[in-house]
């Protein structure tokens, strides 16, 4: 049988210096270099990564590499190898508290580090959520399934009619509210499916994720959940929404309409706004303050319409000067039965685009038109580009934002081809995808160095 290997991962130069100064992976040593001494635990290094470093995960929690060639001297103080995997735990039963059904689909709320790779992998199964936070204990009875063990990039049609089913089927057996882990990079796509998918819903219907993984300390996932969960069971608004961090601290979190809410920032934790709108609520573990009154309140029933269909042969287009037609006849010529073009200003494209756009239509193409600027509405009456658009046959979608009309669109298209008929679905709302009118703080855009902005940020933060 095979020893594991000490030094896991070192190879080259690294593994030179290991070896000479007796280290080994797992161990709690104090390595002292030419710019300081650092307290840790060598960690395993990753395959892909090169051979001059040692990667130590300090005692704060955070992984830091130390050049080889800087290093003077390891003394191991102890060994203490790290165990990541979270025992898989029965969630407690309290006869006084609602019933709450978590669905893992995966994504960082439910991952881990793979030190193999370096690489964040789904591997928390929905039980084990609850080894990682108990505090979900207190606030509700938790019954888990797990969907799926995917990253959000690989989410789509089949994920969404999987999930808007078993949604509709723990309603339907009184689930007092649902709660859906979710990677965060297309949580917005699915909120907005769930929406058309599963309307009417007597309870909360919450999805969570988390921007850090669960092993880091500024990890947002433990203090997310403890928010969807309690939104999920003793929440009023019965609506699809996403709640995520509000400020960057972990002060409360925002509820987002499912189909008014974007990932803005790759990283922050507060990475979810809403668009052209507020927010319907604030929430933490222990209460939710709605933010405005025309949301859809709970009721004691058990009847949501689900409605869980899609035709993937839609395509968003994302305009830019110089677009060549092939780009819309090669969509065409595939078959594609829904367009939706995220434009320019108020919902323009170039004129080598119009005779393709033209040729679409007359097959019997929805093509739809947003905007790219994301905040603010199709206005195609304006200008003379936009009323040649329109006698082409392209429907504005008023303030609807572009990934939305997307996934409306493959969910009216599994309805109805007519287009006629699909432009009167596409712009009836369901819950929010358009409004009437963008509220004087709908858009608020910062923008930091300003002294105003700079001397209202410090009152804030003190």
């Amino acid at each position: 049988m095979n020893k594991p290997d000490p030094l896991k991962g070192y190879r080259g130069k690294a593994r030179e210096v290991l070896e000479r100064m007796g280290a080994r992976v797992w161990a709690d040593v104090e390595i002292e270099t030419d710019k300081g001494t650092y307290k840790g635990i060598i960690l395993p290094r990753s395959e892909q990564a090169d051979d001059l470093h040692v990667v130590l995960k300090l005692f704060t929690g955070y992984n830091i590499g130390l050049a080889v060639d800087r290093i003077k001297d390891i003394k191991e103080r102890g060994f203490r190898e790290a165990h990541y995997k979270i025992p898989e735990q029965e969630f407690p039963y309290d006869p006084a508290k609602p019933n709450v059904t978590l669905l893992g689909t995966g994504g960082t709320i439910a991952s881990r580090l793979d030190y193999r790779t370096g690489a964040v992998i789904p591997a928390f199964t929905p039980g084990e959520l609850y080894g990682a936070v108990p505090e979900l204990a207190d606030i509700c009875n938790l019954k888990t399934e797990k969907l799926f063990g995917v990253f959000s990039e690989n989410m789509g049609p089949e994920q969404y009619i999987t999930t808007a089913e078993a949604i509709g089927r723990e309603i339907e057996a009184g689930a007092a509210g649902i709660v859906i882990g979710h990677g965060t990079d297309t949580m917005h796509h699915t909120a907005a499916a769930l929406t058309f998918m599963v309307q009417d819903s007597p309870v909360p219907i919450i999805m969570v994720g988390s921007q850090r993984s669960s092993d880091r300390p500024s990890s947002d996932a433990a203090f997310n959940l403890r928010c969807a969960c309690n939104t999920a069971s003793h929440g009023n608004i019965a609506e699809v929404m996403v709640c995520m961090f509000g400020p960057t601290s972990d002060s409360y979190n925002l509820l987002h309409r499912g189909t008014r809410v974007r990932k803005m920032h790759s990283s922050y934790r507060s990475t979810f706004r809403t668009l052209s709108d507020i927010p319907v609520a604030t929430c933490t573990p222990d209460e939710v303050k709605p933010l405005r009154k025309d949301y859809r309140p709970r009721r004691t029933d058990r009847n949501a319409k689900v409605d869980a269909v899609f035709d993937d042969r839609v395509a968003i287009v994302y305009y830019y000067p110089a677009m060549k037609p092939d780009i819309i006849e090669s969509l065409i010529d595939n078959g594609y039965k829904g367009i939706v073009i995220a434009g320019t200003g108020l919902g323009h494209v170039n004129k080598p685009l119009y005779e393709p756009l033209r040729r679409a239509c007359s097959q019997g193409i929805s093509v739809m038109m947003t905007v790219q600027t994301l905040w603010g509405y199709v206005q195609m009456f304006v200008y003379d580009t936009g009323r040649d658009l329109m006698e082409l046959g392209i429907v504005p979608c008023s303030n609807m934002l572009p990934e939305v009309a997307y996934i409306k669109l493959g969910w009216v298209l599994a309805h109805t081809h007519e287009r006629e008929e699909v432009a009167r679905m596409m712009l009836t709302p369901v819950n929010g995808e358009t409004t009437e009118r963008e509220p004087y703080d709908g858009y608020l855009v910062f923008q930091g160095g300003l002294p105003e902005i700079e001397e209202f940020l410090k009152r804030g933060l003190r």
